[in-house]
């Protein structure tokens, strides 16, 4: 079940399978952490899991049942025993697959908290106390976008346990332990420092990773990272490396983001996140340019989604996030993690930049159903003899057959788009393609060709050298900045 991500030519790893400190000298050291180690260990467990795997011993041995193998199985003679030695080379063995992380208790009633990816698909989970005693684990809930997995233990005994701590009063240098069970070796403190926070490592929608330089391997992940108050700030989960071995970058989940996802699994078995019902992009260098902006900061609205909160609080079609709840958004990322842990029900004031001015809306959160996926959209052909070539894009004025021939809705005004010269080179045209419709240049709308290439001329007379086309594509919205020609 190992996991890999490749990351600039390096492989972050998680480290559910399984050191020294790669600073030792640094300013500021304790002389030991032997009385902090010793405190904390017996709240650190290791985590064992099994998997039953079914596999067909036919096509272990490399072929498949032949049609008339399985007709003389299905219709063995009165008597026969379908059991016997010709025919149990046939039937399914189940293999098991072993893994093993860490863990640790937060409750004296055994809640004990791991990474999800350690747990997932377990048939058996069992448990092992720094003292050495096994008990078997339940699931309470668990979440794969934060990666992180609440079990419980059932034991008469009050367990050791920790507490978390605030990640976010750590400071890039400080000290932290990690405690885990790498390679199975059990009970192992490993020390280092902060070495960055707010990481995206490219794992899920809502990285925010603490990075440290504390040993952390194969094995270590679901255990805790503390500072120097024996409080939990992190939670670790993934490795940096070329090699899968520990070359002093390790990842956590924080503490600050991890206490909202476990309480809302010991409450609801499930998380509950924030939802405002916008889609959005961020606003790179070329968008920026385009709409003349001083930063490319904030998420652009792509869509609102009809009746969601967005919609009611007002928010339009190219507006800029850039203030959500009194945190300053600079990208997208910013925006997804803060709803995301925003209370369900609560409203919030929200900053849109709106053609460049500020806009203070007012919006309540509702919950994120993260149980619908968009389906896949196809490519539209269409044969048009009226058209023009703009920007590379060949275009068509949006008539009644186009419509009909595309199911485009009465509503939508724009420039159809009929055909993409990819092999211009051309910045931009990646992120277009047939069918679709411009529906505004540079954030002003357009309903003729005549009016797209009047703002892209607006455009040139101003000095820009990129054009910003909004599209609209089989009930979806989205900006696409296009570069201009020095001549165009």
């Amino acid at each position: 079940m190992n996991i890999s991500k490749r990351l600039s030519g390096a492989v972050v790893i998680l480290i559910y399978m399984i050191g020294f400190p790669s600073l030792s000298n640094a300013q500021g050291a304790p002389e030991s952490f032997a009385d902090l180690s010793e405190e904390l260990l017996p709240a650190v467990v290791n985590v064992y899991t099994t998997q039953n795997i079914r596999v067909d011993r036919n096509r272990d041995r490399g072929f498949d049942l032949s049609p008339f193998e399985e007709f003389f199985r299905r219709n063995l003679p009165p008597g026969a025993d379908e059991d016997d030695d010709n025919n149990r080379s046939s039937r399914p063995r189940v293999q098991q697959r072993r893994s093993l992380g860490s863990g640790f208790i937060i409750d004296a009633s055994g809640i004990i908290i791991t990474n999800n990816h350690v747990i997932d698909e377990a048939d058996e989970i069992s448990i092992r106390l720094h003292d050495g005693t096994e008990l078997e684990a339940e699931v309470i809930g668990k979440d794969d976008k934060v990666d992180l997995a609440v079990l419980k233990v059932e034991t008469d005994e009050k367990l050791p346990f920790v507490s978390f701590g605030d990640d976010t009063n750590s400071r890039v240098g400080d000290w932290v332990l990690a405690i885990g069970n790498p390679f199975g070796l059990g009970g192992t403190v490993t020390a280092g420092i902060i070495s960055a926070r707010n990481r995206n490592i490219n794992s899920g929608p809502y990285d925010q990773y603490i990075q440290t330089d504390a040993s952390i391997n194969r094995g270590n992940s679901g255990g805790p990272m503390f500072n120097m108050k024996g409080e939990v700030i992190g939670i670790n989960t993934a490795i940096f490396s070329q090699t899968g071995g520990n070359i002093g970058i390790g990842f956590a989940v924080p503490s600050s983001q991890a206490q909202i996802v476990i309480d809302q699994l010991r409450k609801y078995g499930r998380t509950k996140r924030g939802r405002i019902g916008v889609t959005i992009r961020d606003v790179n260098d070329d968008i920026a340019e385009s709409l003349g902006l001083e930063n490319s900061d904030g998420a652009m609205v792509n869509s609102v989604v009809e009746d969601s909160p967005s919609e009611e609080a007002g928010v339009e079609f190219g507006d800029i996030i850039i203030e959500f709840d009194g945190t300053e958004i600079k990208e997208v990322r910013d925006l997804t993690t803060i709803v995301a842990n925003t209370e369900i029900g609560k409203t919030v004031d929200m900053i849109v930049l709106r053609k460049g001015e500020r806009v203070k809306l007012r919006i309540t959160i509702d919950e994120l159903d993260e149980s619908t996926d968009e389906d896949d959209e196809e490519e539209i052909e269409r044969t048009i003899e009226e058209q023009e070539t703009v920007l590379d894009l060949t275009l068509s004025e949006l008539d009644d057959e186009a419509r009909e021939d595309l199911g485009i809705d009465d509503d939508i005004n724009g420039v159809l788009i009929t055909g993409v010269d990819y092999g211009s080179g051309r910045d931009g045209l990646r992120g277009l393609r047939r069918g679709d419709v411009i529906v505004e240049v540079t954030q002003r709308e357009v309903s003729s060709i005549d009016d797209v290439k009047a703002r892209i001329e607006d455009q040139r007379k101003a000095g820009r050298s990129v054009v910003l086309l909004s599209i609209y594509r089989r009930g979806q919205y989205n900006h696409v900045p296009v570069k201009l020609d020095e001549d165009e």
